[in-house]
C-alpha cells in the first residue's frame, strides 16, 4: 500500500516521504504521481507511530470516573489536535490500521474506539508537566487581573519555555513587513511617522504593557489594512519596513503544531505535548484574540506571557491575523530591528464581509 506526502501535514513525515525519492499513485487519497511511501517495505514511520499511539489507552481500560469528555477516536485526535494528516478521517483511518497493522490485530480497540491519556486526570503529573498546571486559561486570566499580577504560580515557565524553543523562528535582514495608519487626508504620513509610539507614550496592546515601544507589524498590505479596521472611504498610509538584521522570534500561530517526529530519537515526549497541545493552542489564539472594549486589563494575560518570551532575549511573536484569512502579524520588542523605506496611501472604496447564518431567534 501507498501513502503520499498529501496525505500529511506534519513536515517530518513528509520529508520522510519524499527522502525514499519514489514517485507514484497513493492508494489512499488518490494523488497521481506524486512522492509515495511503500507501507509494506517501510517500517521507519510505523515505529514513529507506535511510539505515540503508546500514551493512549482505550476507554474501555480508563477508570469509570475518567471524563468521556476528554476521549475521542484516535483518527480525529492525530488530525484536529496533533495536526498530521491532510485527509478525512476515514483515510486517516485506512492509513493507521495499514502503517500499524500487527497493532492493530493486537488491540484493535485503540483503532476502533475512544482512547484517552491517563495522565490528563493526574493532579501530580499535570502539576510538573502542564504549561498551566492544573489550571485552564480562564483561571490564569482571572488570577492575573484581579489577585496576583506579577507573582503568580499558574504558568509553569519551565515547559512553556521548552516548547516556545520549538517554535522559533528566523527572518533575515531584508524581510519586508507592513504597518497601516490610518490618516486625515489623502497626504497621509511619512515614513518618519509610521514607526511604533516611543517609550513612555505607548498604549497598552496585546503585546505590551502601556508605556513600552513595539513596533506591530504583517505580513502584507492587505493584512494590515483589516487590522487597524479602516472604514469605508477612510484614507489610509502604509509603510513598507525593512528588517535590519536578522531576528529569532516565537511563531505563536503555529506552536500547537510542533511536529511531535521533529528529531525522531531525540527523546520528545509524546505524552508531555499531548497534555500541553490544547493549552498552547490557546495561548496562540489568545495573542491573535481582538479586544474590542479597550480595556487594558484584558490584555494583562497576553502580555504576560509575551513579556516571559522577551525575558528570553527573542525578538518578537509571530500570530495569526483574526481580521484576515491566512494573514500573520509580528510584534518586535525592539522597533530599531526595522527602518521604513517607503509609504503609500490608499483611499478605501468598499469593505466585505462573509458570514454564515448560526441561528434564528424565536420571538
Amino acid at each position: 500500500m501507498l501513502c503520499c506526502r498529501n496525505c500529511f501535514i506534519d513536515t517530518e513525515i513528509i520529508a520522510i516521504i519524499e527522502g525514499t525519492k519514489t514517485i507514484g499513485n497513493c492508494d489512499f487519497c488518490e494523488s497521481k504521481n506524486i512522492s509515495v511511501y511503500d507501507i509494506d517495505k517501510n517500517n521507519y514511520i510505523t515505529e514513529l507511530f507506535d511510539g505515540l499511539l503508546d500514551i493512549y489507552t482505550p476507554a474501555s481500560a480508563l477508570p469509570l470516573e475518567f471524563p468521556k469528555e476528554r476521549t475521542n477516536l484516535i483518527k480525529n485526535i492525530l488530525r484536529d489536535e496533533w495536526s498530521l494528516f491532510g485527509v478525512d478521517h476515514g483515510a486517516i483511518y485506512r492509513i493507521l490500521t495499514s502503517l500499524c497493522s500487527a497493532r492493530y490485530r493486537e488491540q484493535p480497540e485503540l483503532f476502533d474506539g475512544p482512547v484517552g491519556i491517563l495522565q490528563s486526570i493526574d493532579n501530580n503529573y499535570l502539576n510538573d508537566n502542564a504549561v498551566l498546571r492544573n489550571f485552564c486559561w480562564s483561571d490564569f486570566s482571572k488570577a492575573i487581573k484581579t489577585e496576583n499580577r506579577f507573582h503568580g504560580d499558574h504558568i509553569n515557565t519551565d515547559i512553556l519555555f521548552k516548547y516556545l524553543h520549538y517554535a522559533r523562528k528566523i527572518y533575515t535582514a531584508g524581510k519586508i513587513f507592513f504597518r497601516s495608519r490610518i490618516c486625515p487626508t489623502k497626504d497621509g504620513y511619512s515614513s518618519a511617522e509610521m514607526g511604533a509610539p516611543p517609550n513612555g507614550k505607548a498604549k497598552a496592546g496585546r503585546v505590551n504593557p502601556e508605556g513600552i515601544s513595539t513596533l506591530y507589524l504583517a505580513d502584507a498590505e492587505d493584512t494590515t489594512i483589516h487590522e487597524i479596521r479602516a472604514g469605508l472611504y477612510d484614507f489610509v498610509t502604509i509603510g513598507s519596513f525593512a528588517l535590519q538584521k536578522d531576528i529569532e522570534v516565537i511563531d505563536l500561530a503555529n506552536i500547537d503544531k510542533i511536529s511531535p517526529f521533529l528529531g525522531a530519537g531525540n527523546g520528545f515526549d509524546f505524552l508531555q505535548y499531548a497534555i500541553n497541545i490544547n493549552h498552547l493552542k490557546m495561548i496562540g489564539q489568545e495573542i491573535a484574540r481582538p479586544i474590542r472594549n479597550d480595556n487594558a486589563l484584558d490584555y494583562l494575560p497576553t502580555q504576560y506571557i509575551s513579556d516571559y518570551i522577551k525575558s528570553k532575549k527573542y525578538d518578537g511573536i509571530e500570530y495569526i491575523s483574526t481580521m484576515r484569512e491566512k494573514g500573520v502579524n509580528l510584534a518586535v520588542f525592539d522597533p530599531s530591528c526595522f527602518l521604513c523605506t517607503g509609504t503609500v496611501v490608499y483611499d478605501i472604496k468598499s469593505i466585505a464581509y462573509r458570514y454564515d447564518r448560526v441561528r434564528d431567534m424565536l420571538p
